[in-house]
């Protein structure tokens, strides 16, 4: 498994309403379980950090999730880099090293 540059088209979350994604509450739980198993949902959580999308639930992780790990560390300029690597070295494959 290797980074997916066209993540979008490969998301569980293609096939429900956009709706079921934007909710609140008790909902967000629901929307998250439907990040469970997605292929993707490293990279759909790398653009949700990176582009600072306030709004929905991205990557399996609520906007108030996201906010959290944005102040745990905010001195991350690319967290697709930074979560790429992460894959990479959990897969056990060599990745080039890259400044975060």
């Amino acid at each position: 498994m290797t980074w997916n540059e066209d993540w979008a088209t490969l998301a569980q979350c293609k096939q429900s309403r956009p709706d079921d994604l934007f909710v609140r509450g008790a909902a967000q739980n629901r929307a998250k379980s439907m990040c469970a198993g997605c292929p993707v949902k490293t990279e759909c959580l790398a653009e949700a950090l990176d582009n600072r999308i306030e709004w929905g639930v991205w990557g399996g992780m609520t906007e108030r999730e996201r906010r959290a790990v944005l102040r745990k560390r905010p001195n991350v300029t690319s967290w697709r880099r930074l979560l790429e690597a992460a894959q990479a070295e959990a897969l056990g494959r060599p990745q080039a090293a890259h400044s975060a």
